[in-house]
């Protein structure tokens, strides 16, 4: 919908600015590249409908634009709108509402439509009880003359995979040196598609990343030559298989049937932080940031898992 002609110069404009706008917010390029281009077929709509002024819009607007997008087909695959893309112009509308009041733009009336429900596929999450279960698990009594160290490292593990987000691969391939912990940010150099990024980690984060590095690693080390963050009980770097069966022993120790019954992975723990943040009233956009998502509609899957009523 980006070659969409308007007849406004006014409202050319306002696409050009709202780009510009994200790009210097530091968005991803491709929301920078997409969401002007569901704000374009907004506003062409709005011609249609001879609302030529951006002042002149009205919440009656943003309904029935709903209304033409609920049937509208999709030109590219046939049939109509997914519930995702819906999604993704609300998302759209919002950001374009918040940008239009940064302009001073007084009067504009806020987007009120609610996402629609997006089939959940099978994607397990944990609640948040039951990470904090996971990690009081890590806290196990001695029964190997290695035990600490080997707890140090499981928690270092789900600090790693839950409270930074990160994937099986990326986990896996870190280094001791990939961690900042004078900045607090952890240097992800093998993500997905090849692309880095920082993931920046809390103080109480940073105590167990501490704690398994310099006073338990070297304990399982057996050649300082490894700089792996992770290490096994016989002194080698840790496999993604490994740490995925560390995780898997670490729910028999939880006293909790539900959670034994869930099919998890070490990408569990990262759909599980997503959800989290959502719950707790985190930004879309933000979420997609912190997980590198190439675009809202990897992250938009996440919002189905939270209550309705709950804040996004």
């Amino acid at each position: 919908m980006k070659n969409l002609p308007l007849k406004n110069p006014s409202y050319e404009h306002l696409q050009v600015a709202f780009k510009e706008w994200l790009d210097i917010l530091g968005y991803n390029p491709q929301t920078v590249y997409n969401m002007p281009s569901m704000i374009r077929e907004f506003l062409h709509f709005l011609e249609q409908e001879d609302c030529n002024q951006i002042n002149q819009l009205q919440s009656q607007h943003y309904k029935d634009y709903f209304d033409y997008l609920s049937t509208r087909p999709n030109q590219r695959r046939g049939g109509g709108l997914g519930n995702v893309y819906i999604n993704q112009q609300i998302q759209a509308l919002e950001k374009f509402y918040e940008f239009l009041q940064h302009k001073g733009t007084n009067g504009i009336p806020p987007v009120t439509l609610k996402q629609l429900k997006v089939e959940k596929g099978n994607i397990t999450v944990l609640t948040q009880e039951e990470i904090k279960q996971l990690f009081e698990a890590t806290n196990q009594e001695t029964v190997h003359p290695k035990q600490e160290a080997f707890n140090a490292r499981d928690k270092a593990m789900l600090v790693v995979f839950y409270a930074c987000g990160l994937r099986r691969r990326e986990g896996s391939s870190l280094e001791v040196d990939d961690l900042n912990f004078d900045r607090r940010i952890l240097h992800v150099r093998k993500g997905k598609n090849y692309k880095e990024r920082l993931v920046p980690f809390s103080k109480s984060s940073s105590k167990i990343l501490q704690e398994w590095i310099y006073d338990y690693r070297p304990q399982l080390i057996k050649s300082q030559k490894d700089g792996k963050l992770f290490i096994s009980m016989f002194g080698k770097a840790m496999t993604g298989g490994s740490l995925y069966t560390r995780l898997k022993k670490l729910i028999l120790l939880v006293d909790n049937p539900d959670l034994q019954q869930k099919e998890v992975g070490l990408h569990t723990l990262r759909h599980s932080i997503a959800t989290h943040l959502l719950e707790n009233g985190m930004e879309l956009q933000k979420i997609q940031r912190f997980l590198c998502h190439s675009s809202l509609e990897s992250t938009q899957i996440y919002t189905h898992l939270i209550d309705k009523d709950e804040k996004l």
